[in-house]
């Protein structure tokens, strides 16, 4: 996607041919700052401190952790030692273990000398997987966009409800829930989005919003309680969000606030659309409310705020009451019943068992031979 006009992924390797180029994206929208990586406790430290985030992008920072961490040591040991110091910085993402088995099944079999160059190439073919499969989504989402404004007698605009930021900053490029709106603006269609600001960290007022407007997508944010009144008052004609971990029955984890939209759809009988990448599915769990580990953060992300001052400086200031304690819940789970459908790299498909087998026929005889 573009940042001021340049085309860009959300995480690259430098001209020096070794270190990893990302943004920080704790400095957005006030800031654009580029950080290198050089070292896999870099890399560690920045999935944890969420300046990547996103369970795509958090996969291929961890697979470049593991090739710096290769450039150091590349002996057995050092490579478990990586895979599970990585492995520990984010509890939801599935993409995160998807990635790092991924790169230890290419590199465990290989000689320590052989690593290295083995690391890179797994990692940039991780990266240019995920563009291609964001495109896909993006390309099958599009149709569903189009009969959505079909049905609205192609009159006034196309109001799509977004939650979180799973754009291109969420992912290597393109982004999931995102993608199908850039393909929609750039193919004409009048597209209006609503950006929840997703509180506590905002990654919709501060990421998303920030997005769609290098990329000049009409879009207005708003507060995470006002969604029901927009569909209430037919002012949104279908939702779509990404997803951190999706089970093999179709519940879904996405940022905190995913179920309460939810919800609010299928009162007012607006489609509510997950958009799916196949590396974020977890085939070996059912039920999402009783097996998916949801983060808890630092209550500070809830009771601190950050924005720019009158001044123009940048000030992060406390909005509770001192000694009010926060529970700060990174996550929810959305049951598969309240999501109209899923919409992965290979299609549309119902967002239960038998759909997403429909999709992934080869999971079938491996779920068989499981149970």
């Amino acid at each position: 996607m573009k940042v001021q006009g340049v085309p860009m992924r959300s995480i690259w390797v430098e001209s020096d041919g070794w270190s990893v180029g990302v943004i920080d994206q704790t400095r957005l929208p006030h800031a654009f700052v580029k950080v290198t990586l050089s070292t896999a406790d870099e890399a560690g430290h920045a999935i944890r401190s969420m300046l990547v985030r996103g369970a795509p992008l958090i996969g291929a920072t961890a697979a470049y952790g593991v090739c710096l961490a290769m450039r150091q040591d590349a002996s057995d040991g050092a490579l478990e030692q990586a895979l599970t110091m990585l492995r520990a910085t984010r509890p939801t993402a599935v993409n995160l273990h998807w990635a790092l088995d991924g790169m230890r099944q290419v590199l465990a079999p290989l000689k320590p000398s052989e690593r290295v160059a083995a690391a890179y190439r797994q990692a940039a073919a991780l990266c240019d997987e995920d563009v291609a499969i964001n495109r896909a989504i993006g390309e099958h989402a599009l149709k569903l966009f189009q009969e959505a404004w079909d049905k609205k007698g192609r009159k006034g605009r196309l109001n799509v409800l977004t939650h979180c930021n799973a754009g291109w900053l969420a992912t290597v490029d393109w982004g999931t829930a995102l993608a199908p709106m850039y393909l929609a603006h750039d193919a004409g269609l009048p597209l209006h989005v609503w950006v929840d600001e997703t509180r506590p960290r905002n990654q919709g007022a501060v990421l998303t919003a920030w997005e769609l407007g290098q990329h000049g997508v009409p879009h207005t944010v708003i507060a995470d309680n006002v969604g029901g009144h927009l569909m209430q008052h037919g002012e949104v004609d279908l939702c779509i969000v990404g997803t951190d971990r999706t089970t093999a029955r179709g519940d879904v984890a996405n940022k905190i606030g995913t179920y309460l939209k939810a919800l609010a759809a299928k009162d007012n009988g607006v489609p509510f659309y997950v958009a799916l990448p196949s590396p974020t599915i977890d085939w070996t769990i059912q039920d999402g409310v009783k097996e998916i580990p949801i983060e808890q953060r630092d209550g500070a992300e809830l009771s601190d705020v950050t924005g720019r001052l009158p001044s123009g400086d940048i000030a992060t200031v406390r909005i509770t009451p001192p000694g009010s304690p926060a529970a700060n819940y990174a996550f929810d789970v959305t049951p598969a019943r309240l999501v109209t459908a899923l919409i992965t790299e290979r299609g549309v498909c119902p967002a239960t068992e038998e759909g997403m087998l429909s999709l992934f026929p080869e999971r079938r005889a491996q779920r068989s031979a499981a149970k």
